[in-house]
């Protein structure tokens, strides 16, 4: 794939030649020869379309997830999670032990390989966050909680410049990913300051179907806060936010 240089932007195609515009620039790309029916028939191409059905399927699986945190997602995330989301999805595909190429999806995979992926890359929860906390998926209730004991928050938290104030927020999420359809909820603290005083405990509780045979998502975050007399702004669009799956209870 080349680059165009110089101060001419050409986007369209000229021939067999191919102009567009990317996130990396302007780019060049000969168009290709083969057709659909050719594709979808010819043997030699049976490799590629298992890969392309199962990575087909990631981007599905990607959407759905995001679209199930949305209401958290929203004010922490950054440009590159769905490239990232759908490479690990990926991943959880392959680890199907049970269907054949092409057929692997995500609910007979490891979904747990999910546990750990940090929505911001920017902002992640593990260089921001530096307190004890417990994550628990109870599958038989459907009830997803973390407790997060006592801390300094001026000790713990790495708080962007110019916050004052913090917010815990947890999302508990049932995703079927074949059935493309999801049960979210989601949890807050009040907006509390950065100070040296010992914070109260919380216990963040979300609530989805009790006995669900879809993989369970618990997601912990922090939103920071600038106040500025009795009005608190949310810091850069949530550009700071930090939110991450801390636990996940796959099938």
């Amino acid at each position: 794939m080349a680059k165009q240089k110089g101060i001419i932007k050409v986007q369209g195609t000229i021939g067999d030649i191919t102009f567009s515009k990317s996130r990396f620039g302007y780019i060049i790309k000969e168009k290709t020869t083969l057709d659909k029916n050719r594709f979808n028939a010819d043997p030699a191409f049976t490799r590629t379309r298992e890969n392309a059905s199962e990575f087909g399927k990631a981007c599905k699986a990607s959407k759905l997830l995001r679209t199930a945190l949305f209401a958290l997602l929203k004010n922490a995330k950054d440009s590159d999670l769905h490239t990232r989301l759908v490479t690990l999805l990926m991943k959880v595909i392959k680890a199907d032990a049970t269907s054949t190429r092409g057929f692997r999806n995500v609910m007979d995979g490891e979904t747990e390989m999910l546990q750990g992926l940090e929505f911001n890359n920017n902002a992640q929860l593990t260089n921001t966050l530096y307190t004890a906390y417990t994550p628990t998926i109870n599958r038989a209730t459907g009830l997803l909680e973390i407790e997060i004991p006592s801390f300094i928050p001026a000790d713990a938290i790495i708080a962007p410049a110019g916050a004052t104030h913090y917010k815990m927020v947890a999302a508990g999420a049932e995703v079927n990913f074949e059935a493309g359809n999801f049960v979210s909820t989601t949890s807050n603290s009040t907006i509390l300051p950065i100070d040296t005083l010992a914070s109260a405990p919380l216990l963040l509780s979300n609530q989805v179907t009790a006995n669900s045979t879809s993989p369970l998502f618990l997601i912990m975050g922090i939103q920071f806060f600038q106040q500025v007399n009795d009005t608190f702004y949310e810091l850069r669009n949530g550009a700071f936010n930090a939110l991450s799956i801390v636990s996940v209870s796959g099938i």
